[in-house]
């Protein structure tokens, strides 16, 4: 893998089509994980004028700190650059009691909610990057967005481009090394942090990013019956969750009417 060349054509990529948009930069919300970090790195390395956006939920003390020290270091290193905190946990807490429902009643209240926290995160994404004339840049692997679906349908799915969907997570981390990413987040187990309870990205999903990796390259090649223990498992769990997923990534189904339904009878 040629880490240096990647930097450098994913950055030219974002110049070239910020150019071509006519807009003056970059907007990237950081969570203090290892793929907003990377990304918004990438975009500062444009020159062009790049907005971090930290925006917590009823967020843990580690991860704003990571988030936190992330901006620092950003703001020092690039001129360009620029952090703001919008604290949409209030706004979050207004919404959650407005639709309070009994949780016996409705079992997936909790992923819901979950949910609703990265399309809220969406929303103050866009209004900062309208307001800015910034593109709002997208933070999702390959794996996530391609192979999984970890990610919310009109949540951090919903962004203007994605500079690093084309990239494993193993590969997102190499990439880290040489951006030189502060430890803290390099070490930081990946999370995505709407849950009131920890709940790592492995235990959501049920296997490790390096496993998922393995099970993207031979799904389609290989059934999970030709394997045995926890490969099978894995290419099971992987299985499932990619059929599960097509529709995010599908356009949305439209009726085509036929058109002797247009004519007057």
């Amino acid at each position: 893998m040629q880490t240096q060349a990647i930097i450098d054509h994913i950055v030219g990529w974002l110049k070239d089509y910020a150019e071509k948009a006519r807009a003056k930069g970059f907007i990237v919300g950081v969570s203090g994980g290892i793929d907003s970090a990377v990304v918004s790195i990438l975009a500062a390395k444009t020159g062009l004028p790049t907005l971090l956006l930290e925006m917590p939920i009823r967020q843990k003390a580690d991860q704003v700190d990571r988030a936190q020290d992330h901006i620092k270091d950003l703001s020092r290193r690039f001129s360009n650059v620029r952090g703001e905190r919008i604290d949409l946990t209030p706004t979050f807490d207004t919404f959650a009691e407005t639709v309070e429902v009994d949780e016996s009643a409705y079992p997936n209240k909790q992923l819901a909610l979950a949910n609703a926290r990265s399309r809220l995160r969406m929303v103050t994404l866009y209004y900062y990057g309208q307001i800015n004339g910034l593109l709002v840049t997208g933070t999702g692997n390959k794996i996530e967005d391609f192979g999984v679906g970890f990610f919310t349908k009109y949540g951090d799915g919903g962004v203007d481009i994605s500079p690093i969907a084309d990239l494993t997570k193993t590969q997102i981390y190499r990439l880290a090394a040489d951006l030189d990413v502060i430890q803290s987040i390099q070490d930081a187990v990946p999370t995505d942090g709407l849950w009131d309870t920890e709940r790592t990205d492995e235990q959501q999903m049920g296997a490790s990013y390096p496993e998922l990796e393995w099970a993207m390259e031979v799904y389609g090649k290989q059934q999970p019956e030709d394997f045995t223990g926890r490969q099978r498992e894995v290419l099971e769990i992987y299985t499932r969750l990619h059929r599960a997923m097509q529709h995010k990534i599908n356009p949305i189904p439209v009726c085509t009417i036929p058109p002797e339904l247009f004519q007057s009878r």
